[in-house]
């Protein structure tokens, strides 16, 4: 018996699988993940494996949560150990009173458990090989069976559990069955040796909703699809890829003729990620909405091209699923630490626009979005995406698309508008919002074709190195950039339930974290206004909600506080006032950092200093 009282807690806890990489885990991870969503109950999990092919660490986290919430919330209350490589590490990753299951089939030296936490042990190794003969059966289904046991433990209904298999294997009858006898032969073992269930617990609910369940980059794709794009150019790179694919396979369905069947798309794998730029911009020039999917080391090789369309103003959308950097950095680690490099992506002086969804259902609507706004400003838009919203399963809203949306191609001077004997130049701001005019190659025999260049030059396109005329040009794009701030997302603001001088800034993946973090801080007697930043150029709310307060907390995950930099030099606001709250380890912001970090330095403000009495 532990000398700490086991947990005791019904649909609200942490399950961590500790797993080989190519073990054939992740379906059975994912599958007990369906399973509790199938109970009603909201489970927010993470996948975090390495850059290998196989052999390796991976971990597979659930967060069961009646409450809803989808941050990571840090600490682990059943661990479930499937990797010797990794026992110490994952023991003590356990919360005190946990519990620790694991295949007790060799016996382990009293040395490797903890006194604080209750010891679960299972055969599966003896199961698996009294069972199965084939060794990559015995490798497969020793997942399927300690989910088995796990169901046993953890009270889950099994009729659900072989309802996810049926529909996993529908078809496949040799399969369902085979999968189905594996789970029963885990349950049945814990039923007969085990106290079940645990002081954990899965109790069926109703609180998941019409929420679905999708993984950020496939709702992305989906958005690009919706959003009118017929060209995807790009070049693997984790933990981009699975865009490019999900996208191929919207495609499939919704890009094809239905009465001929021709295809009514262009999906091409560059020589590398220049060459994919390059096809975005010449397929965009061209009049076609074309996209690129990348991460950061893509984002650098790709400046050259990015500048090019901003100085010759060709629309462009990249989705940058970030992750840990520089140089290679952690290929298979999240964190949001491209801001800086996008948002003054390429030499010269350039300024892009970012997106920042917090959620697949906004990575689906800003990725629709972001076609909208490449051609109505004429430039590179950036979905920032993070690998823990891309790669990761999330609980959403239903995604939304109105059918009588019509996309808006910007301006775009037709052959009846040349006809007319309309005065057409290039780079020629007409009506002070920075924003030109634009033909698609053939528009008139005669009249509006010009000379697409990326050297300096005149309104009219023609070739100039006058200062003057370059100042000029550089001015009018920075009006082009000032008339973005009111075509993106505006910043979302929710103030405290009790005035307060202290706000908090926060974007994209840090989210539900810090939604999570709010009611944390509260209890402790600390109150936020906070404000949600959804796109840059920063709305004008950002500076005066910052000069609301004596002082504003920025919480992102990188090191160098980048979100905060470009406010500061955005706005020419005081660093001071701006507190960074910095987390990039690779691995999830949680809400346990979160509150930790900001209750901290919320407490060293209220310490009134001693003074010296005055006699």
């Amino acid at each position: 018996m532990p000398v700490q009282s086991p947990i005791s807690s019904v649909n609200d806890f942490v399950v961590r699988f500790a797993n080989v990489n190519g073990s054939g885990s992740a379906s059975a991870n994912e599958l007990f993940a369906r399973s509790i969503l199938r109970h009603g109950v909201p489970v927010s999990p993470r996948n975090i494996f390495p850059s290998n092919i196989q052999g390796l660490p991976t971990w597979y986290e659930v967060r069961v949560t009646e409450d809803g919430h989808l941050g990571a919330r840090g600490g682990v209350d059943l661990m479930v150990a499937m990797n010797p490589q990794t026992w110490d590490k994952d023991v003590a990753s356990i919360e005190p009173g946990g519990y620790l299951f694991y295949d007790s089939t060799k016996p382990m030296p009293s040395s490797k458990f903890r006194e604080d936490i209750t010891v679960i042990g299972v055969p599966l190794t003896a199961i698996t090989n009294s069972t199965y003969t084939d060794p990559r059966q015995r490798q497969l289904f020793k997942n399927i069976i300690y989910l088995g046991a796990l169901c046993a433990l953890l009270d889950l209904d099994p009729k659900l559990v072989e309802q996810l298999i049926g529909e996993q294997y529908k078809g496949k009858e040799k399969l369902l069955s085979s999968n189905v006898h594996a789970l029963h032969l885990g349950r049945d073992w814990a039923l007969q040796n085990l106290k079940c269930p645990l002081g954990l617990r899965v109790k069926k609910s109703d609180k998941v909703g019409d929420r679905i369940f999708v993984e950020g980059n496939s709702a992305a794709a989906l958005g690009a699809v919706y959003g009118g794009a017929t060209v995807c150019a790009w070049y693997p790179i984790t933990p981009s890829s699975s865009v490019a694919e999900a996208f191929t396979s919207h495609c499939k369905k919704y890009r094809h003729d239905p009465e001929t069947g021709k295809a009514k798309y262009a999906i091409v794998q560059g020589e590398d990620e220049l060459a994919s730029i390059g096809i975005v911009i010449g397929a965009s020039w061209n009049g076609a909405r074309a996209f690129t999917a990348t991460s950061g080391p893509g984002i650098s090789l790709m400046t050259e091209f990015i500048g090019l369309s901003y100085f010759a103003e060709i629309p462009a959308v990249i989705m940058n699923i970030q992750r840990a950097g520089p140089s290679t950095g952690m290929p298979t680690r999240t964190q949001q630490c491209d801001v800086i490099a996008c948002a003054y992506a390429s030499h010269g002086d350039t300024k892009h626009v970012l997106l920042f969804p917090e959620d697949p259902a906004e990575a689906f609507e800003f990725a629709a979005a972001a076609f909208d706004l490449a051609e109505r400003l004429q430039t590179t838009i950036f979905l920032m995406l993070d690998l823990d919203i891309g790669m990761n399963h999330r609980l959403c809203r239903p995604l939304k698309w109105d059918d009588a949306k019509q996309y808006d191609r910007g301006k775009v001077m037709t052959a009846e508008m040349l006809e007319e004997g309309r005065d057409f130049g290039r780079y020629l701001d007409v009506d002070g919002d920075g924003i030109p005019y634009r033909t698609y190659p053939g528009t008139h025999p005669t009249k509006g074709s010009y000379f697409t260049r990326g050297t300096s030059r005149d309104r009219y396109a023609r070739y100039s190195e006058e200062g003057a005329v370059y100042a000029d040009n550089m001015q009018r794009l920075v009006r082009k950039f000032e008339t973005a701030q009111d075509m993106v997302p505006r910043p979302l603001q929710a103030n405290a339930a009790k005035p307060t001088k202290y706000g908090v800034i926060y974007f994209g993946s840090t989210s539900p974290a810090m939604d999570e973090a709010i009611g944390i801080l509260e209890a402790r007697g600390h109150q936020l206004d906070r404000m949600r930043i959804r796109a840059f150029p920063f709305h004008s709310s950002v500076a005066s909600f910052i000069a609301d307060h004596d002082f504003v907390y920025v919480v992102e995950q990188n090191r160098d506080a980048q979100l905060r930099q470009l406010i500061v030099n955005e706005n020419g606001i005081d660093p001071v006032r701006l507190v960074p709250i910095l987390h990039y380890d690779g691995t999830p912001i949680t809400a346990r950092f979160i509150a930790g970090a900001i209750g901290d330095h919320q407490d060293h403000l209220k310490v009134t200093p001693l003074r010296k009495a005055v006699t």
